[in-house]
């Protein structure tokens, strides 16, 4: 079986980027109709599209549910970047709740979350590692991220359990090209010059070419970071976003998709309202431009993001702001095509092609 698996028969309600939101995950299932169990009275199947951990309150929680309904048959699920992190022990921003090595610097921002036992710990490994990364029908595909033909074709080469191996094989390829080039010692001597942590959103730094490099070299190389974090290119100036300071800024892959078939991922953070202008970032004016709330995007009109930012609620939290403003969850609606938010609000999406 690989990591690209088969999506279940019949009516869906795929659920976006949660980031330990529990509290939003349980009203949104309430909204939907689910039981306790999981149970839909109309058959329906839960799908996930990656992202439960990270920077919210109750990251156990969120992921021990999903647990329970992917067992129990009411759910499935896809693996995002986050817990691709975590299980290649990979300790990024937002993850203190469960790397005691991020409790300090986790804790301004993200405290109080819970944290798991040793045996919740095992659990949450065991759940995770044989996800796959995509799933699939005649009328819909899943991804958390990008859906590109090369990095799809690799997946398919690869068993449910190899994501960690395969991840690492690609990342050491990465290290050795750096090494056997000029790379790495560039990358040396441009930390020597900055004597500031990139994780210090305080201190911008100059444009850092070969730290940019080495960014698309990770991003671009591993066909299953491609799936998980997206299409990327080398950025014009340092922006600050996921706790760092980055060179490389996201592509609106979806642009360019031409397939038939209709995708719904992750991932890219949008708006449930038009921003205004004034607050919209240079990324977010890249990858969504014009696009409304609630429109389908792409060359086809065939590509849906279904990350409504609630990974954003702790910021909205720290500064005493109202949490659903801005930041909600969301759950679309196949073949409906309906969005469900975890307030209970509900929206038809627009902009819709069916292609022949």
């Amino acid at each position: 079986m690989s990591l690209i698996q088969a999506l279940p028969p019949g009516p869906l309600d795929i659920v976006g980027d949660i980031h330990g939101e529990f509290d939003a995950l349980e009203q949104l299932l309430a909204h939907l109709g689910y039981s306790a169990n999981g149970e839909h009275a109309q058959g329906r199947t839960l799908v996930f599209v990656g992202d439960f951990c990270d920077r919210g309150p109750d990251s156990p929680a969120v992921l021990a549910r999903i647990a329970q309904l992917v067992q129990a048959g009411r759910a499935v699920a896809v693996l995002g970047n986050h817990e691709i992190n975590l299980l290649r022990e990979d300790v990024k921003d937002g993850s203190g709740w469960y790397f005691d090595a991020r409790i300090a610097s986790d804790e301004p921002k993200y405290a109080p979350f819970a944290r798991p036992s040793a045996a919740e710990r095992a659990a949450i490994v065991e759940f995770l590692a044989p996800l796959p990364v995509a799933l699939e029908r005649q009328d819909l595909r899943i991804v958390h991220a990008a859906w590109l033909d090369a990095p799809i074709a690799a997946a398919r080469t690869l068993a449910l359990g190899d994501t960690r191996a395969a991840y690492d094989r690609w990342e050491e390829e990465v290290r050795q090209q750096a090494r056997a080039g000029t790379l790495a010692q560039r990358m040396k001597t441009e930390r020597q010059s900055w004597p500031h942590s990139l994780e210090n959103g305080e201190h911008p730094p100059p444009f850092l070419p070969a730290h940019g490099e080495n960014e698309l070299l990770k991003a671009m190389l591993n066909p299953l970071k491609v799936l998980t974090s997206g299409v990327e290119r080398l950025g014009d100036v340092p922006f600050f976003a996921g706790g760092k300071w980055r060179f490389v800024e996201r592509v609106a892959w979806w642009d360019a998709y031409n397939d038939r078939i209709p995708v719904v991922f992750g991932h890219y953070w949008r708006r449930p309202f038009v921003p205004d202008p004034s607050t919209t970032t240079a990324e977010e004016a890249g990858l969504f431009g014009d696009t409304a709330p609630f429109a389908w995007h792409g060359q086809q009109r065939n590509a849906f993001c279904i990350d409504y930012s609630v990974g954003a609620r702790w910021s909205a939290r720290k500064n005493g702001h109202p949490v659903h403003a801005h930041y909600k969850l969301a759950a679309l609606r196949w073949p409906e095509r309906t969005l469900v938010f975890d307030d209970g609000s509900v929206a038809q999406t627009t902009a819709f092609q069916s292609c022949p």
